[in-house]
Order: structure tokens, then C-alpha cells, then sequence
């Protein structure tokens, strides 16, 4: 069931969400033991909201309506906490600034997930920084990869650097072992912010041609976990290396946080 501010929702409800895709959410793997990075999490929605609305968010009432949407749900699931407004309107968006609470639920594919081939595309998404709704511009390169044989699209900036995927960071491991991350305009993810607890990382620029020269390279998100990347366009990569295995342990490892 889909709430809104822990009441069922209705079609009228969710049609200005629809009609206008302004809105911002965030998506969280709840396992038995909880969810990792929750506290982050928390943090993004409040972040986003005074971004996208000006509006001030309280994180136990998401907290409440979480607990209760997960009330007799099995375990590990997906659920996404979507933020907007129903008294939206495409002519007058700024007149909008009672942002409410949006809960759904969904099953949790595996963990790890299996590699994935990822096409290359020149794309960039709006407001990198905030997790948005509006996801027509990456799936649509998630579709156009698909077409093309691949399983999702790999972002390359309009300055030639690789920024991020369809719904995922981007990491790389370079000939000495560090984890590399884009430095540029990108989603600050929470499971990448886990990461970084573990072994050594940088933040640096990274060409297309210096992506496809790279010891491996993984695509992360909290539905996913550490997915290597097996091939960017036609170049194979290692699947199994020891970084990617010590990364993929310690995330899994991450205990999680309870409502």
C-alpha cells in the first residue's frame, strides 16, 4: 500500500505529482536488521526539502510513517519517500510550499547484483545535487542503452568528464588500489558515503578513456549495494577484483540503523 502522511492514497492525490514531476524522494533497502545509512538518508530528505520547497521537514514524522508502511511487510524490501505537494501546479509552482509525505514499498532484488554493461552518453542530470523526480532525461538513456544491447547508460558530462549512472554513482579503482569518485556535479549517495569509511579514496576528474583504462569499475546505490561494471562500451573490465570485494564485504558488513 502507498500512504500519504500515513493515510491510503488516492488517484486525485497523486495526479499533481504526476502532471508536474516536481518533487524530490529517497529510496532505502530495509533488511532485517534495519537500514543502512539511515540517518543519511534522513538528512538528504531534510537537505532536499528546503531546497526544492523552502520548506522545513521533520524527519521523525517520515521516521512514523515509514514504521508504520513497513508494519507486516517482509524483509528486505524497498521503500521510497517521495516529497511533494499536491496543491502543485504546472502555471504556479512557487505557490506550492506545504510539501507532504509520500510512502511506498516495494521487493528488493538481490544483493550483490550481478555485473552490468553500461553505454556511455552525454547527458547531464538537472540539479545534480538533489534527489529529484524528474528522471525522464536518464531513462531515456537507460532506454537507449538498453536498445543497444547494454544494461544502462554511464553519464559523460558536457565538460567530457563522467559524472554518475541512470540511478547509480560511479566508482573506479585505479592501478594502486584507490577508489576514485567524479569530481564533478553528481548525487552525494549515501551507500558511496558509506563507502568512503573503507580503504582509501579520492575525488578527481575522469575521462571516458581514462574510465576504460581502470583496474575495474562499479556502479553503487542502496538498492544495489556494489555492482561491478563489466563492460563501458565495448571495453571489458575485471569483475572480481580484490577492491571490489573488500568494498562489496564492508558494505554489506555496514549494520543498519532501526526506525
Amino acid at each position: 500500500m502507498t500512504t500519504l502522511n500515513g493515510q491510503p492514497v488516492s488517484p486525485d492525490d497523486l495526479f499533481p505529482l504526476a502532471a508536474t514531476n516536481y518533487g524530490h524522494f529517497t529510496s532505502m533497502r530495509v533488511d532485517p536488521d534495519g537500514i543502512r545509512g539511515l540517518g543519511l538518508h534522513m538528512d538528504r530528505l531534510v537537505r532536499d526539502c528546503k531546497t526544492v520547497w523552502g520548506a522545513d521537514l521533520d524527519p521523525k514524522r517520515v521516521r512514523g510513517y515509514v514504521r508504520e508502511a513497513l508494519t507486516g511487510r517482509e524483509t528486505p524490501c524497498i521503500v521510497r519517500v517521495t516529497i511533494y505537494d499536491p496543491a502543485v501546479e504546472m502555471g504556479h509552482p512557487a505557490d506550492a510550499d506545504q510539501p507532504q509525505i509520500l510512502v511506498s514499498v516495494r521487493a528488493a532484488g538481490p544483493v550483490p547484483a550481478p555485473p552490468i554493461r553500461v553505454q556511455s552518453a552525454r547527458y547531464q542530470r538537472d540539479v545534480p545535487h538533489v534527489k529529484h523526480v524528474g528522471l525522464f532525461g536518464a531513462l531515456h538513456a537507460r532506454r537507449t542503452a538498453q536498445q543497444a544491447g547494454f544494461d544502462d547508460a554511464l553519464f559523460i558530462g558536457p565538460d567530457g568528464k563522467i559524472s554518475e549512472g541512470g540511478t547509480w554513482n560511479v566508482g573506479f579503482i585505479d592501478a594502486d588500489g584507490t577508489v576514485l569518485w567524479p569530481d564533478t556535479r553528481v548525487l552525494p549517495g549515501v551507500t558511496m558515503a558509506l563507502l568512503k569509511a573503507h580503504g582509501t579514496h579520492r575525488n578527481t576528474s575522469i575521462t571516458l578513456d581514462q574510465a576504460k583504462t581502470m583496474q575495474a569499475a562499479f556502479a553503487t546505490n542502496t538498492s544495489i549495494g556494489v555492482r561491478p561494471l563489466s563492460h563501458i562500451d565495448d571495453t571489458e573490465l575485471v569483475i572480481d577484483h580484490p577492491v571490489l570485494t573488500r568494498l562489496r564485504e564492508a558494505y554489506l558488513a555496514t549494520p543498519g540503523e532501526t526506525l
